[in-house]
């Protein structure tokens, strides 16, 4: 596993790794849209800013995000609260679609047999809906919200991601959107592609805009190669 280092991959970087692990929403799917009309609600109900709530929600399990925003509430309360919300986001796939590049990069890892997990802070039905409604196929290996004991940006589900595929967690690239999953990431001793808006401020590995930029090869070395622009 390496990673060149010339004074192109500047420009355009190539990582080498044995998997890849990735995030599912703000990396393969869009959904803000209902994330957003969800947590507004939320925000609503509880009297608080909704711009200064979504700056924590993103990456986390929903649970994770309401101890944060109000620390003084008893942990029971927030998940219960989170099972209704994970029922309201899954019954709401309204404005669901890929990100872009998506389709093709998820097709060629599929394609070409290598090694890659879903590693979500969604649970199953909501990872299974909001994939069905962005039209991507769900990776055979997958860690959801039911696998873990802790939501990111602990590093228990990357690492899980990890040992389900029988790989060394060195060995494996994550792809991540947003500051607890590149926190994770970074946690679990991966490197970390940072996909969209929201991940250049967070220090990934490298940093794209969306998927469209990504190439993916394998290396002939049971090794998968990524080249970026």
């Amino acid at each position: 596993m390496t990673a060149t280092a010339t004074t192109a991959d500047l420009v355009a970087p190539v990582l080498t790794a044995r998997a890849v692990l990735l995030d599912m929403d703000g990396t393969l799917v869009n959904s803000d849209a209902v994330v957003e009309r969800c947590w507004r609600r939320w925000s609503a109900r509880h009297g608080l800013d909704f711009d200064e709530v979504i700056k924590v929600v993103h990456g986390r399990q929903g649970y994770a995000s309401m101890a944060v925003l109000l620390p003084e509430r008893p942990m029971e309360e927030n998940y219960a609260e989170n099972r209704e919300m994970l029922a309201a986001e899954t019954a709401d796939m309204e404005g669901v679609v890929p990100v872009p590049g998506a389709p093709a990069f998820l097709a060629a890892l599929t394609d070409l047999r290598l090694p890659h997990a879903l590693v979500t802070s969604a649970d199953v039905p909501l990872s299974t809906g909001r994939m069905a409604a962005a039209g991507l196929a769900l990776p055979d290996v997958r860690v959801t919200a039911e696998s873990v004991g802790a939501s990111k940006p602990d590093p228990e589900g990357f690492l899980k991601g990890a040992a389900a595929l029988g790989l060394d967690p060195a060995d494996c690239i994550v792809f991540e959107d947003s500051e607890a999953g590149i926190r994770a990431g970074q946690a679990a001793g991966m490197r970390v592609v940072g996909v969209g808006p929201r991940a250049g401020r967070f220090g990934p590995t490298v940093h794209v805009e969306d998927l469209t930029t990504v190439g993916v090869a394998d290396a002939g070395d049971g090794s998968i190669r990524l080249t970026f622009g």
